[in-house]
């Protein structure tokens, strides 16, 4: 079976899922605390602002090649803290068009491999549950299983990683049924 053939599971299951992202995250909110905030946050804030930074990923303390890793300074630096990453976005609206069409492409891109994974391993009169299980466990893969070592190498606290995990097994089991619903037979 061609990737052309399943062009329609491939977007049902994308818009399926982004607008199941928007109900979690704007209308359910779980997610609200997955961000704490900074206490005293305007002097915070003016303070990186005096820094003049431009957008990108940060980590402080950072030392200067890996050897200074590993002096005195560097450690004392480390152990008196704070140890921070963070991301900087530039100023002004956080404007969420082009990131929603990302998410829309990313939406379409597990679909895509889902697709071509089911098409590859599925016969085309493959029943509804077969078809289901597989494009689910390979869209899950997709969503979920990439969040995990932003809890093991950054710190993300555990709780907003299952929170994102059980969102990716929504989506799983949405791009899941899409496929087999709109399986060509």
């Amino acid at each position: 079976m061609s990737l052309t053939e399943l062009w329609l599971p491939i977007l049902v299951a994308a818009v399926l899922v982004f607008f199941a992202s928007y109900a979690i995250h704007m209308v359910l909110g779980y997610h609200h605390s997955d961000h704490r905030q900074v206490p005293n946050e305007a002097a915070a804030m003016d303070a990186l602002r005096g820094l003049n930074l431009a957008p990108g990923d940060y980590h402080m303390p950072r030392p200067s090649s890996p050897a200074a890793a590993s002096t005195p300074e560097f450690t004392a630096r480390l152990k008196k803290g704070p140890v921070v990453m963070m991301t900087v976005f530039p100023p002004g609206d956080m404007r969420m068009g082009g990131r929603l069409a990302q998410w829309f492409v990313f939406c379409l891109v597990v679909g895509l491999f889902a697709a071509y994974l089911a098409s590859r391993a599925l016969r085309p009169t493959a029943p509804y549950m077969e078809v289901c299980r597989f494009a689910s466990t390979v869209a899950f893969i997709g969503y979920g299983l990439a969040q995990w070592p932003n809890s093991i190498w950054y710190n993300r606290p555990w709780s907003t990683t299952i929170k994102n995990t059980v969102d990716a097994l929504v989506y799983g089991l949405l791009t899941g049924g899409a496929f087999g619903w709109l399986w060509p037979r």
